[in-house]
């Protein structure tokens, strides 16, 4: 049954968090859902379902637009992160709690192809049909299934099978924090994963590794020399893609850092910091809204 009270400017919200899952940047996100209503307007009468067209359009968009960033990112510098969705705990728009919506998530989504992650992101996260998706991606129904569950091994096998409660998070993410401020190189040790990853995406453009560090021994030494130094900043909790975070200020109320972190069996599995001046613009923005 058709609905009728919904218009297409309504569609925004949802075309956005598909385009977002697909692409990983805000920006680039709102420039695919933007295209797609010009197309929408351009199309008319032509057009006998919004929904349909629109969701048709920024997907393909989306596709388009992985297969010329991957050529970008081989020569990004340093690792790259999803440009992180920035939201006050509590706060009347805050983004919606939703595991598939983590930078631990998306980072996922990046070993599948551009294909992959529309057939993956429609079929598991927005529950559109096999017939649907192969009008969308201009495959056969037989042949999406068969995309499906190629890209659902690719998830599953990075994928945690039990995730930890909000409550569990935060705490380990505060004692982590404290065991950073204190230098605790054994506290630090003990609160991590023994094949814990820390990734820092710089872009070349903020101090950051540029490389991934392996291993609970030498993630902890880095963090407690980042603790000890004689920085000032202050560390504001935040909702980091729905996930608990903090978001480091400069005296000036400058956005410097976003962190967040990945939890796997009670244990700080990856630290995700970004540090990129042009992926926290937006950020800065939400924190800095009344």
């Amino acid at each position: 049954m058709a609905t009728t009270d919904v218009t297409p400017e309504d569609l925004r919200p949802l075309l956005f968090s598909l385009a977002y899952r697909m692409v990983g940047g805000v920006g680039e996100a709102e420039d695919l859902v933007q295209e797609a209503f010009l197309r929408f307007h351009r199309a008319g009468e032509e057009v006998e379902s919004p929904k349909a067209f629109l969701t048709t359009v920024v997907t393909r968009l989306a596709i388009d637009h992985l297969r010329s960033a991957r050529v970008r990112r081989e020569a990004y510098v340093g690792p790259w992160l999803p440009e992180p969705l920035v939201s006050v705990p509590g706060a009347e728009d805050r983004v919606e709690r939703d595991e598939t919506l983590s930078i631990a998530f998306l980072a996922l989504l990046e070993r599948l192809t551009p294909v992959e992650r529309a057939v993956y992101v429609l079929h598991e996260l927005f529950a559109y049909g096999h017939d649907e998706i192969a009008g969308i991606v201009e495959k056969s129904a037989a042949n999406c299934r068969q995309i499906l569950a190629r890209a659902r091994r690719h998830v599953d096998a990075g994928r945690p099978r039990f995730e930890p409660s909000r409550e569990r998070r935060e705490a380990l993410l505060a004692r982590f924090l404290a065991a950073v401020r204190l230098g605790d190189v054994d506290g630090l040790v003990g609160l991590l994963a023994a094949d814990a990853v820390h990734y820092a995406d710089g872009g070349g453009k903020a101090q950051a590794t540029r490389l991934p560090i392996y291993g609970a021994d030498k993630i902890a030494r880095l963090w407690a020399s980042i603790g000890t130094r004689p920085l000032e900043y202050e560390l504001r909790p935040v909702d980091v893609n729905g996930q608990p975070g903090v978001a480091g200020l400069a005296p000036d109320a400058e956005l410097i850092t976003v962190l967040t972190i990945d939890v796997v069996d009670d244990r700080v599995q990856t630290v995700w910091a970004v540090v990129n001046p042009d992926k926290l613009a937006r950020a800065a923005t939400a924190l800095s809204a009344p």
